[in-house]
């Protein structure tokens, strides 16, 4: 075991030193900023970053002084030892990407108060001055020495919900869709639908009790005077005119507000009036999660109560469409079930093994399917590793289809309410695509949630 031992008072001597060196990363700057609680974007914001202000600013001043006291109060004087004052002239900036070497060596030494002055110097891999400057301590008097900590492994990930902003972000060049706003009646939905008209993704009409919205609008602060008002009485009646306007090709999307997803969907599965098309209809979740490398997709969480197997073949192929087209290449499709083997007494492990071979035979087709996996395999590939699963699927999978409603809600709202996801949403394999998310979801979620349907309607021919 490593030891921290201290250099008392009277051991030190004019000349001594120490040094220590650090290779600047945008890592360094982010956990610096988590602890110190500085969010300030011209620290954080990755344009910014790249300019000589930038280094001045973050790198000198905040993460270079920090190594100084690191220095101090690891090696010379040490343990004990008590940080007086610091002062520090920056010389030349700090890339990132710099490789420094921080140095403080004894210049004076004063018994009175045991106070040590010392040297501070800073010199980037080139071997110029960058820092420069001087520190005043208090010397330890007694002799100590600690066990170094073995400190847990600090992991730094993009910051969260940027993978929303990056798919709001290919809306470049695509029109807004006409979007049939369903019963906007509370700040989350009638935000959330203003906010991505700003955006640039839909045109909202808001369809409802006119009464309901204005007070909310009021109430809250916001402008609804850019938009049009269809009035109903009801919310039942909102979702049958929204679905009215989608057959007459008056609006090319719909959205939900604050509806419950049967009564909104009930008007759309109407086999006479309705938006059906020829292939089934399924919800897919685009799923943030702090604790995945990537952001997933899960179907069917909201609409398919008890799927059978066609059924799951086109909830399959929806999901597959939707990753191809937001441009994310060819996905990875785990079929969750409780286990990894085939069991005839657990009829979705039976299912996912006919999926399977329906993807190699062509009747599913745009994807790499592999199943039964649990959960864990799906997602780990520790776990897969330890159970013997060779798979390029497991470990890495960007789209998880669920067996049925109960699980896959159970886990959307498991991950959202003890995991801190976020999950946007949209129903596929209708006449429009459908902006459905949870009723508690915020600005940003519904706003990506208007973006994928934008990107996908824009960018594939409706099914027939």
């Amino acid at each position: 075991m490593e030891l921290i031992c201290n250099k008392i008072f009277d051991e030190i001597n004019i000349g001594d030193s120490a040094s220590l060196s650090r290779t600047l990363s945008m890592g360094d700057i982010t956990a610096f900023a988590a602890i110190t609680g500085d969010y300030n974007p011209a620290h954080l914001d990755a344009e910014y970053a790249k300019s000589d202000m930038f280094h001045k600013i973050v790198a000198h001043g905040m993460w270079g002084g920090s190594l100084f006291s690191a220095l101090l109060g690891t090696e010379l004087p040490g343990p004990g030892t008590i940080y007086l004052s610091q002062t520090l002239k920056f010389l030349k900036p700090v890339s990132l990407g710099d490789r420094i070497t921080v140095t403080v060596t004894v210049t004076q030494k004063k018994a009175e108060g045991h106070k040590i002055i010392l040297d501070c110097a800073c010199v980037n891999q080139k071997d110029d001055k960058v820092i420069a400057g001087t520190a005043e301590v208090i010397a330890p008097i007694e002799k100590v020495e600690y066990k170094r900590v073995a400190l847990s492994q600090v992991e730094l990930r993009e910051p969260r919900r940027t993978y929303y902003q990056q798919i709001i972000d290919k809306k470049h060049g695509l029109a807004p869709l006409i979007t049939a706003v369903v019963h906007p009646v509370d700040r989350n939905s009638l935000e959330g639908a203003i906010e991505a008209a700003k955006e640039g993704l839909i045109i909202p009409i808001l369809i409802g009790p006119e009464n309901k919205i204005r007070a909310v609008a009021a109430a809250e602060g916001l402008d609804i005077s850019p938009y049009e008002i269809i009035a109903t009485k009801h919310s039942n009646a909102a979702a049958e005119k929204a679905v009215e306007l989608a057959r007459q090709g008056k609006v090319e999307a719909l959205m939900k507000g604050k509806i419950h997803t049967d009564e909104l969907m009930h008007p759309v599965v109407d086999r006479v009036t309705g938006l059906r098309t020829g292939r089934r209809m399924s919800h897919v979740f685009m799923v943030d999660s702090p604790n995945y490398h990537k952001p997933f997709f899960m179907t069917d969480a909201a609409i398919n109560i008890a799927p059978n197997l066609m059924d799951k073949k086109d909830i399959t192929q929806n999901a597959i469409d939707l990753f191809i087209a937001l441009g994310l290449g060819t996905p990875k499709v785990a079929i969750i079930s409780a286990v990894e083997t085939v069991n005839e007494k657990i009829p979705s492990t039976l299912d996912a093994t006919a999926l399977c071979k329906m993807a190699e035979r062509g009747q599913i087709t745009g994807g790499i399917l592999d199943g039964p996996l649990a959960l864990d395999n799906a997602f780990s590939k520790e776990s897969a590793a330890a159970k013997n699963i060779v798979s390029s699927v497991a470990g890495d999978a960007d789209i998880i289809i669920v067996p049925d409603v109960e699980s896959g809600n159970m886990l959307y709202k498991q991950l959202s309410f003890l995991s801190g996801a976020e999950a946007a949403g949209i129903v596929l394999g209708s006449r429009v695509p459908i902006i459905l998310t949870s009723r508690s979801s915020k600005v940003l979620t519904r706003k990506a949630s208007s973006a994928i349907a934008l990107i996908y309607a824009r960018s594939k021919k409706k099914i027939v």
